[in-house]
């Protein structure tokens, strides 16, 4: 490090501040803590004590060490007690007024060599910095919260910070024990940038009454191994929060995409700001609680599913890796399949592949020999069409080409009883496309598996403007039998999922194609700032340049909303055939 950083001046205590207070504190550097009075400075002192013991307990940190880290935590309401910090960090409220009129007044009192940073999480780091006489050592600093735990830290450069500033804030932060990741003043800079929009657009889909509040965060957590779901995580950062955010992103890009949802400030007007005043999106047990409690818009159970059609039978027409699962599903929930292959050979590929991934279940544990030996007995395979003739229920999983389904569901409109339910496994297509070519269209919904299908538990359940009720809680029914999570929801392009995953998903690659960061620290990023499992890169590699774009466009077909527009660099590299892992290269080289 180029600058000797010993003392660290925070100015600002609340729960931010004290967390940054805390780590520095933790790692050897002497921290000097402003507050604008007394009983704020004692407010910040007790948080602290109580969030180390904490620590104590848990057996993170030993009782000597939390005492030499108090120790090195100077507590004043004097801004001129950090005139020797080698670095100052504000970490006041989300105020542009206020965090420039605190950096001018820390540049008088610091010296000249002193880095000057602030930890907001959306407001233009230049426009703070320009208050100071020389904004060329003012950089940002963002801490994610809670700053103990968070391991990301990004490093935000104006146009004028100076190169030295950078490097020796990303050297402390690496001293820190977290992970630095050095981007340019935009509007939310990476995590901010791409996690609001999609808390945005989860909160549009609930206030258009498409789909439940538990819907939308159980099919996110479920469909994308996300730690939350949307509108609970709205709930966790603050409705106001939120709103703050995405208002400051919307006056600096002008993106419709980032104009807050009308109910989010109704309910900020109205005090429902989420846990900490106890009513969000959710009811909890008392303002500050986590423990979510039954209301009017809970109800026990979901959708109730008694009033069913009763399903014993079920047919799957495909011999793909989607159908295979599905019927190995099906299989080990005691109903009896009846699948359709285009031909012998295929039908036998299902029979080796279904018995493969039994046998590794039961390698592993999950199953008994007796209960792959049942399932086994339960499927039967077929080439034709017509011998679904008796089943309860038709599942079609054949690619995904619209004019291949309707064709299938003229011939299953002919073949099947009166009172089968038709269904199809699309992910993207109109549900109602393969309704209308039927003369039952009250029978037809979409039953969505996600893959692998044995090891995915969620499921959309999408209903179209014909499909009856009573169709509706069959299909709700037959997931819960078989083992997965329900979620129900409107025939819109994506539905759920993929309504909400893609937008974010061509939002990081507009983000890469403006050369605002590198892939790799966008990825680390995500999973580090948000704790997704994995960086959108890393997704788009693994689904498939070529099937994400696909599916960017029917969303932009549908919605014909211009921020869905796929990125350019996107369709480059399909065209290129630089498709993810399947070709070797996408965002990345595989070998």
């Amino acid at each position: 490090m180029a600058r000797q950083i010993r003392t660290v001046g925070v100015v600002g205590l609340g729960t931010m501040g004290s967390g940054i207070a805390e780590v520095l504190a933790r790692h050897g550097f002497g921290v000097i803590g402003v507050e604008v009075d007394a009983a704020a400075a004692d407010r910040a002192r007790t948080r602290i004590e109580a969030s180390t013991e904490r620590a104590v307990e848990r057996g993170k940190l030993q009782p000597a060490d939390r005492a030499e880290l108090l120790a090195r935590i100077e507590f004043s309401t004097e801004p001129a007690r950090v005139a020797d910090a080698g670095l100052v960090i504000e970490a006041v409220p989300e105020v542009l007024g206020l965090k420039r009129e605190i950096l001018a007044s820390l540049d008088a009192v610091v010296a000249p060599d002193a880095i000057l940073a602030t930890n907001t999480s959306s407001l233009p780091v230049t426009e703070i910095a320009v208050a100071t006489s020389n904004p060329r050592r003012v950089i940002g600093l963002h801490f994610f919260n809670p700053a103990p735990v968070q391991e990301l830290v990004e490093v935000v450069r104006t146009v004028v910070s100076d190169e030295d500033v950078v490097d020796d804030a990303a050297l402390l932060v690496r001293a820190l024990g977290k992970e630095p990741v050095v981007v340019g003043d935009q509007a939310g800079f990476i995590a901010n940038a791409l996690l609001f929009g999609y808390l945005n657009h989860a909160v549009s889909m609930f206030e258009a009454k498409y789909a439940r509040r538990e819907d939308i965060d159980d099919a996110m957590r479920l469909g994308c191994g996300l730690p939350m779901g949307p509108l609970a995580l709205m709930d966790l950062i603050g409705l106001d929060t939120a709103y703050e955010i995405l208002d400051s992103m919307y006056h600096q890009t002008r993106d419709r995409l980032h104009a807050p949802a009308p109910l989010i400030k109704q309910m900020v007007t109205a005090g429902l700001t989420g846990r900490k005043s106890g009513r969000g999106f959710y009811r909890y047990a008392a303002p500050g609680s986590s423990v979510v409690i039954q209301d009017a818009r809970l109800p026990a159970g979901g959708p109730v599913a008694d009033r069913g059609r009763d399903v014993q039978s079920v047919g799957v027409v495909g011999s793909g890796t989607m159908a295979t699962g599905i019927v190995e599903v099906l299989a080990k929930a005691g109903l009896d399949v009846l699948f359709v292959a285009r031909t012998p050979e295929k039908a036998e590929a299902v029979r080796a592949g279904l018995r493969q991934s039994l046998d590794r279940s039961v390698t592993k544990g999950r199953i008994t020999p007796d209960q792959r030996d049942a399932a086994l007995g339960k499927v039967r395979g077929t080439t034709a069409l017509a011998d679904l003739g008796d089943a309860d229920l038709v599942l079609e999983a054949v690619v995904e080409d619209l004019e291949v389904k309707q064709a299938l569901f003229r011939d299953l409109d002919r073949i099947c009883r009166p009172g089968a339910v038709l269904a199809t496994t699309t992910s993207s297509l109109p549900v109602i496309e393969c309704a209308a070519v039927t003369g039952r269209p009250q029978d037809v919904i979409g039953i969505h598996f996600f893959n692998p299908a044995p090891a995915m538990r969620l499921v959309e359940v999408v209903s179209t403007v014909s499909t009856a009720e009573d169709v509706t809680l069959t299909a709700v029914k037959l997931c819960r039998h078989i083992r997965k999570h329900p979620v129900t929801c409107g025939d819109r392009a994506g539905f759920i999922v993929n309504a909400l995953l893609f937008p974010y998903l061509n939002d990081a690659v507009k983000m890469l194609c403006a050369h605002y960061a590198q892939a790799q620290d966008i990825d680390r990023a995500m999973r580090l700032g948000c704790g997704y499992p994995m960086g959108p890169f890393e997704l788009l590699d693994v689904v498939g340049l070529d099937v994400s774009l696909a599916i960017e466009k029917v969303l932009f077909h549908e919605f014909r909303e211009p921020g869905f527009a796929p990125s350019p660099m996107l369709e480059h590299l399909v065209t290129a055939g630089y498709l993810g892992r399947k070709t070797g290269r996408g965002f990345r080289t595989y070998g």
